[in-house]
C-alpha cells in the first residue's frame, strides 16, 4: 500500500487515544473524546487506527511511552471497531484494505488482548459485511492454524484458532449455505477436527469451541464427520487441560440433542466420565458437566438408560448442592440492608416481557408463568436482547446467587429427574434429607431445602403423606438466623404452595395453607434485601397457584404489597410489580371491589407519578398496570385518561429520538422496551374501558393515535410490530369509528406482513410471533369493515392459504390464519369460493385443533357462505365436513351467533341434501356417533 501517516498527525492521534483510555486524569480523558470526535470527520482515520493497531511498537514521532502503547493499541481497536459496526460500508475500499492487512498481524501478536481484539475485528467486518465481503479469511485463518511449514508462531496458532471461534459463533448459518457450488462448512469441520490435534491446548480448545457451534445443528457436514468427531473426543476426554475438557463436555451435551443414537452405545462410560469431571475443582467445567443431565433427562429416547447408574449420579448432584467455602465467602454474613440504597450495578438489565400474543381463542397467550425456579434463582448474566461488549474486560459476577452455577444446575437435574423416575427420586433422597434437613450446618440445611424444593413438582404424589410434617417445619425455617437459608425456604415451600392451596378441609387450610401464606408474606418485609426479594417471587408462585382461592384473603395481602412499596429500594420494586400484576391477573374483577382497589392504586399512581419517562423503572409499572386495567375494567376510569396521554407521549418520543439516531450519531438508539409495554397498556386500556370512553381517549390523543400506531407497525423491532399488531386488532374490536379513517392506510401494512418470504432464518421465531398477532388482527377487521375490506380478499387470501397450508408454521399462528379466512367469507363469499378446493381441506383440519369459542364459531359461519357458493367443488372432503358439523359443540356459545351457526350448519346441509342422490346412504358413512349426532340436532 502507497498510503503513509504524517507524523504529525499519528502523534496527536496516538496521544488521544491514550488519554480516552485514562482513569487517572478526567480532565484529559474528556478532551481527548472530544478530539477523537473530530477526527472521525477525517477521510483517513481508519488508516491511522489500523497502522496504531497493527503496529507492535510504538510508531516514530509519537510522544507514548512503550509502557502505555498496548493502552494506544487497545483504544485504536475499540474505535476501529465502533467505525466498522457503524457504518462498514461508509469505509473507503482503499481503508478497508489496509484494516485487513492490519487483522492478521494482529492476530499473530505476542499479546492475547491484542489477538482477542483482531479477532474481534475480523468477526465484525464478516458481521456487517457478510462472509463474501472478505472471501480470503477464512484462507489464511486456516493457513496459519494448520501451520504447515512451521512459520507461524504458537500465539499466531492460537488468535487464528480463536478468530475462527468468533466467525463460526456469528456465522453458522452462512457457512452451512452453498455459495458457487460449494459449503464453507465441508472444508472447515474436518480442519477443524485436525485442530484438535495439535499439541498447544488453547488451540484445541478454541477448535473446539468452533465445532460445538455446529454440533447442536443438523446438517450434512456434521453428518459426514460424526464418527471422526467422537473419536476425537473420546481421545480428548482425558485431556490435562480443563478448558479442553469443558469443551468436550460441552459436545457431549450438545450431540444429545442432535445424535443420540452415537452416544446411547456409549452411555455407561459416558455417565463415568462425566460424574467425574462434575467433580472436578475448576466449577465451570463442573457445571459444564453437569449440563449433561438436563440434557439426557429432558431427551424422549435417553433419560431411560440412566435408571440403573441413578444410584451412583443422585449423591453426586446432592453433593454439588451444597455451597462451597468459596460461595460462602462470596455472600457475606448475615446482614440487615433494608436501608441500604440499591448500587446501580446491582439492578440488572430488565426486559419488557414480550408481548402476549393474540390465541386462536381470542385470549392472551403467554410463556407458562410457573417460573424456572432455578433461572429465578441464577438471574443469568445476559438475557435475551442483551450484547457482550467483547471489547471491555468482563468481570463476571461473582455473587454465586447472580449466576447459574454447579449448584443451580445439580438441582435443575434432580428437578428433570423427578420429572423422569418420579417417586423413585424422592425415596433415594429421602434418607439425605432426614440427615440434613435439621442440619446445624447451614450450608447443608440449606442444600437439603434446596433438594425438597427441586423435586416438589416431579415427585409431589409421593412427597405429601410427609407435608403435614414438612411444611411446618419449612415454615419455620423462615425465621432461620442465616438469610440464604430464609431465602431458598421461600423458594421450596412456593413449589409446595399448590398442595396447600388445594386442602379442601377449612381446618387443613388454617392449619397449613394461611401459615404459609403469612409466612412468605412476613419475609416480603424481611430486613435483608435478598430475602424480601425472594418473598416477593415466592409470593408470585403462590398467586399463580392459588389463583383465586386467595380471593378471601386479598385485603391483607394488598395491605403488605403497600407496606412493601414504601420500604422497598429500586432492585426489589420490580419483583414487588410482578407480585401486583400477578395478582391482578388471578383474581380479576375481584380488585374492582373498592376497599382493595382503594388501598392499592394510591401506591400505583404515586409511582407513575414519580417515575421519569426515561426511567428503565417503566417497562415494570407499565406491564403491571397493564394486568390491573384489565381487571379493574371500568373502574379504571379514573386514572385512565392522564395514563393513556403519555403512554401515547412516550411512543411519540421513542419514535422520534429512532429517527434522530438514524441520521445522527450523536443520538443513541432508543430501548424499544418503551414502545412495547406502552402498546401493550394502551391495548389494556382500551378492553378495559366502556368502549365510548375508550374510543374519546383515542379520538382526543395528542398526537394522533393511529398515526404513531402505524409507524410502530412498521418498526424494525419484532417485539414492537407484535404489540402493535394486538393492539390493531383490540382497536377493531372496541374502538372501530376511530379506526375508521385509518383502516386503509392500516390494512394496506397489515397485509405485507403476512407474506412469509419476509421471514429472517435468523428471526423466525419472533417474526412468527408478528405473523401471528398480524392473522388474528386481520380476522378481527375483517369482522368490522365487512365489505369495505374488498379491496384487500384476493391477497389476504392468498397469504391466508400460503399460512395454513405451510407444515413449517407454527400451530398458533396457523390457526389464527385459518380463522380469519373464514372470517372472510362472512361477507366476501363470492370471492373466495372459486378458489375453495385450495383451501377447504387444510381450513377443516386446522379448525379439529382450535378450541371451541366465538371466533372459532364465526370462522365456520364464513367457511358455509363460501361453500354455499361452490358446493360440488369439494366432494373429497365432504365427509370430514359433516364431521366437523356433527362433532361441534359449545355449550357456552351465545345468541345470536349460537342460532347462527347452527342456521347456516342446516343450510350447507339442506344444499347437499338436494344435491346428492341417495343422501342417506351417503351419511351412512359417516362414524355412527356423527350421523347419530346429525339426525339429532339438523333433523336428517
Amino acid at each position: 500500500m502507497s498510503w503513509q501517516p504524517n507524523q504529525e498527525s499519528l502523534g496527536t492521534l496516538a496521544t488521544c487515544l491514550r488519554d480516552s483510555l485514562s482513569g487517572f486524569n478526567k480532565t484529559a480523558q474528556k478532551q481527548a473524546e472530544i478530539m477523537l470526535t473530530q477526527a472521525k470527520a477525517n477521510p483517513d482515520i481508519n488508516n491511522y487506527l489500523a497502522f496504531i493497531f497493527s503496529s507492535a511498537v510504538p510508531a516514530p514521532g509519537t510522544a507514548v511511552q512503550s509502557n502505555e502503547w498496548h493502552l494506544v493499541r487497545s483504544a485504536a481497536a475499540i474505535m476501529l471497531k465502533n467505525n466498522i459496526k457503524s457504518n462498514l460500508k461508509g469505509i473507503p475500499e482503499s481503508s478497508l484494505q489496509l484494516i485487513k492487512l492490519a487483522i492478521p498481524l494482529g492476530i499473530q501478536d505476542t499479546n492475547s488482548q491484542i489477538r482477542n481484539f483482531a479477532g474481534n475485528l475480523a468477526t465484525e467486518i464478516v458481521r456487517r459485511g457478510g462472509l463474501y465481503s472478505w472471501p480470503e479469511l477464512l484462507e489464511i485463518l486456516l493457513k496459519m492454524i494448520g501451520n504447515e511449514g512451521g512459520q507461524y508462531s504458537n500465539e499466531a496458532q492460537e488468535g487464528a484458532m480463536a478468530a475462527m471461534a468468533k466467525i463460526c459463533e456469528d456465522n453458522t448459518k452462512v457457512l452451512e449455505r452453498e455459495q458457487n457450488g460449494q459449503r464453507p462448512l465441508n472444508i472447515l469441520l474436518p480442519k477443524c477436527i485436525e485442530a484438535t490435534k495439535s499439541p498447544l491446548p488453547k488451540v484445541r480448545a478454541f477448535a473446539l469451541k468452533a465445532i460445538n457451534e455446529f454440533t447442536p445443528r443438523k446438517n450434512q457436514a456434521m453428518l459426514n464427520v460424526i464418527d471422526t468427531l467422537l473419536q476425537h473426543l473420546f481421545h480428548l476426554a482425558e485431556d490435562q487441560y480443563p478448558d479442553v475438557r469443558r469443551e468436550v463436555c460441552r459436545a457431549f451435551v450438545r450431540l444429545v440433542e442432535t445424535r443420540p443414537d452415537k452416544l446411547l452405545p456409549h452411555i455407561g462410560g459416558l455417565i463415568d466420565y462425566i460424574l467425574t469431571q462434575q467433580k472436578s475443582d475448576d466449577e465451570e467445567l463442573a457445571t459444564e458437566a453437569a449440563e449433561f443431565w438436563l440434557a439426557v433427562g429432558e431427551h424422549d429416547n435417553l433419560w431411560q438408560a440412566l435408571d440403573p447408574h441413578l444410584g451412583k449420579i443422585i449423591p453426586v448432584l446432592l453433593e454439588c448442592m451444597v455451597y462451597s467455602p468459596e460461595d460462602i465467602a462470596l455472600l457475606g454474613g448475615a446482614s440487615d440492608d433494608e436501608d441500604e440504597e440499591d448500587r446501580q450495578e446491582d439492578i440488572k438489565p430488565q426486559f419488557a416481557k414480550k408481548n402476549l400474543k393474540r390465541g386462536a381463542a381470542g385470549a392472551e397467550e403467554g410463556a407458562n408463568q410457573d417460573s424456572n425456579g432455578y433461572e429465578k434463582m441464577a438471574e443469568e448474566g445476559l438475557e435475551e436482547g442483551e450484547i457482550d461488549d467483547e471489547d471491555e474486560d468482563d468481570d463476571g459476577d461473582d455473587n454465586p446467587d447472580e449466576r447459574w452455577t454447579l449448584r443451580k444446575c445439580s438441582a435443575a437435574a434432580l428437578d428433570v429427574f423427578a420429572g423422569d423416575f418420579g417417586g423413585k427420586i424422592f425415596n433415594s433422597i429421602l434418607p439425605y434429607l432426614q440427615t440434613n434437613l435439621k442440619h446445624e450446618d447451614w450450608p447443608r440445611r440449606e442444600a437439603a431445602v434446596l433438594a425438597l424444593g427441586a423435586v416438589a413438582d416431579g415427585c409431589m404424589g409421593v412427597v405429601v403423606p410427609h407435608l403435614p410434617e414438612l411444611v411446618p417445619y419449612l415454615i419455620s425455617l423462615l425465621e432461620d438466623p442465616e438469610p440464604v437459608v430464609r431465602i431458598i425456604t421461600c423458594w421450596t415451600l412456593s413449589r409446595y404452595s399448590s398442595w396447600a392451596a388445594g386442602l379442601g378441609d377449612d381446618t387443613q387450610r388454617q392449619s397449613y395453607f394461611e401459615p404459609l401464606m403469612e409466612g412468605i408474606l412476613r419475609r416480603m418485609l424481611d430486613k435483608n434485601k435478598k430475602v424480601q426479594e425472594a418473598g416477593a417471587s415466592a409470593m408470585a408462585t403462590l398467586e399463580e397457584k392459588a389463583g383465586k382461592q386467595l380471593e378471601p384473603y386479598c385485603g391483607p395481602i394488598i395491605q403488605q404489597f403497600v407496606l412493601c412499596f414504601s420500604k422497598y429500594k429500586d432492585k426489589n420494586r420490580w419483583v414487588l410489580y410482578d407480585c401486583v400484576q400477578t395478582l391482578a391477573e388471578h383474581i380479576g374483577p375481584v380488585l374492582a371491589r373498592p376497599e382493595l382497589a382503594n388501598q392499592l392504586m394510591p401506591v400505583i399512581i404515586d409511582r407513575w407519578q414519580r417515575v421519569p419517562d426515561q426511567s428503565r423503572e417503566m417497562f415494570p409499572l407499565l406491564e403491571c398496570l397493564s394486568y390491573i386495567a384489565m381487571a379493574l375494567g371500568d373502574a379504571f376510569t379514573p386514572f385512565a385518561e392522564p395514563i393513556f396521554n403519555r403512554c401515547v407521549n412516550i411512543i411519540h418520543q421513542n419514535l422520534e429520538q429512532a429517527v434522530h439516531a438514524k441520521t445522527n450519531a450523536n443520538f443513541d438508539q432508543p430501548d424499544k422496551d418503551f414502545l412495547v409495554t406502552s402498546l401493550d397498556l394502551l391495548s389494556a386500556i382500551i378492553q378495559a374501558l366502556d368502549n365510548a370512553k375508550a374510543a374519546e381517549l383515542v379520538a382526543r390523543s395528542q398526537p394522533a393515535f393511529f398515526e404513531l400506531l402505524s409507524f410502530c407497525m412498521e418498526d424494525p423491532s419484532d417485539e414492537v410490530q407484535q404489540s402493535a399488531y394486538a393492539l390493531v386488532g383490540d382497536c377493531s374490536k372496541y374502538v372501530p369509528e376511530q379506526l375508521r379513517p385509518f383502516v386503509h392506510k392500516i390494512f394496506t401494512i397489515l397485509v405485507k406482513k403476512l407474506d412469509l418470504d419476509d421471514i429472517l432464518d435468523e428471526e423466525i421465531d419472533s417474526s412468527f410471533s408478528v405473523v401471528n398477532n398480524a392473522c388474528w388482527g386481520a380476522g378481527e377487521v375483517a369482522m368490522q369493515f365487512k365489505k369495505e375490506m374488498e379491496p384487500f380478499v384476493p391477497e389476504l387470501l392468498q397469504r391466508f392459504v400460503e399460512i395454513i397450508s405451510n407444515p413449517g408454521v407454527p400451530a398458533g399462528v396457523v390457526e389464527n390464519a385459518a380463522i380469519a379466512l373464514g372470517r372472510l367469507g362472512l361477507f366476501h363469499a363470492e370471492i373466495l369460493a372459486p378458489h375453495l378446493p385450495k383451501f377447504a381441506h387444510e381450513f377443516l383440519t386446522v379448525m379439529e385443533e382450535v378450541d371451541t369459542s366465538e371466533e372459532k364459531a364465526t370462522a365456520f359461519r364464513g367457511f358455509c357462505n363460501v361453500v354455499a357458493q361452490n358446493p360440488q367443488s369439494i366432494e373429497n372432503v365432504l365427509l370430514p365436513f359433516f364431521s366437523s358439523i356433527a362433532r361441534y359443540q359449545d355449550l357456552k356459545l351465545r345468541n345470536p351467533i349460537k342460532h347462527e351457526l347452527h342456521e347456516a350448519f342446516l343450510s350447507v346441509l339442506k344444499i347437499y341434501q338436494q344435491l346428492i342422490p341417495h343422501f342417506g346412504e351417503f351419511l351412512a358413512k359417516l362414524p355412527p356417533q356423527d350421523l347419530q349426532s346429525l339426525k339429532t340436532t339438523y333433523g336428517l
